[in-house]
């Protein structure tokens, strides 16, 4: 199994000449299947690009929360406008409610069309303590800690597993530890790596964490191959660049995702 990356940035889109190599599109992650059905992480920028590849099929999309650059593709997301396609939408109950939330995001003045217009037959659900079961795959959520609230997903799938966890930060000794437990032995463990542990003391608090503390949870948890992700709209190619070189002094198997890239489990 397959995750392909279609927005890797975040806090804000950031197109331009210094971010063509990794991309400037925000959080969407596409998990390829060998199914029909189609499982997106997360409503980014970068949910345009993928929804424009898109033949009319049945589409989960699993949502960590509901800040702007989780969200923002979703008015663009064109299989919701075909009375084609059946999408089911996942939030989970450490976050704010998913009908209100999606709704507001349409509300006048912000867009032309209401969410509740859409032509697709669209499914709302969110998860409890139980998992949510597509075909052979198998999502559990986790509580992240993040201003507002936000989860992480555990996908499992013919024992192979994987570890999308697009916001958190360290420090809360609880939520560490579940993040740690949910990422045991996983063959991928996609994770919030925004800040150099130089920008860290001026961000605390803003809900997202280092590189370095990344490599700590993939050692703990034993996972095969670390992804960063949600790169800080100030980092470039070359910095980038030279975070992957930096990281894998100390874990070999990292990667910094980028736009395009996949990354098989």
């Amino acid at each position: 199994m397959r995750l392909r990356f279609w927005g890797v940035r975040g806090s804000a889109a950031t197109p331009g000449p210094s971010t063509l190599e990794y991309g400037g599109n925000t959080a969407c992650v596409e998990l390829e299947t060998p199914g029909e059905e189609v499982i997106v992480f997360d409503g980014g920028t970068g949910i345009r690009e993928l929804g424009l590849t898109m033949k009319a099929r049945r589409i989960h999309l699993f949502l960590t929360h509901f800040h702007w650059d989780h969200i923002q593709g979703i008015p663009f997301f064109v299989p919701l406008y075909s009375p084609a396609n059946h999408v089911t939408i996942y939030s989970s109950r450490f976050s704010a409610p998913l009908q209100a939330a999606l709704i507001g995001l349409m509300a006048e003045p912000y867009f032309p069309v209401k969410f509740e217009t859409f032509g697709a037959k669209i499914d709302l659900v969110e998860l409890g303590n139980s998992a949510a079961q597509v075909g052979d795959v198998t999502v559990r959520c986790f509580e992240a800690n993040h201003p507002q609230g936000a989860c992480g997903y555990r996908i499992d799938s013919a024992g192979r597993s994987a570890v999308y966890v697009s916001d958190r930060e360290h420090g809360h000794p609880h939520l560490d530890q579940v993040l740690v437990d949910a990422a045991r032995g996983a063959g991928a463990l996609v994770v919030d790596s925004q800040y150099t542990p130089e920008e860290y003391p001026t961000h605390k608090g803003w809900g997202h964490s280092t590189w370095p503390e990344s490599i700590r949870v993939a050692r703990e948890a034993g996972v095969k191959r670390l992804v960063l992700f949600h790169h800080d709209p100030a980092h470039n190619d070359e910095m980038l660049r030279a975070i992957e070189t930096e990281a894998r002094r100390e874990f070999p198997e990292t990667y910094v995702a980028k736009e395009g890239w996949t990354v098989e489990f």
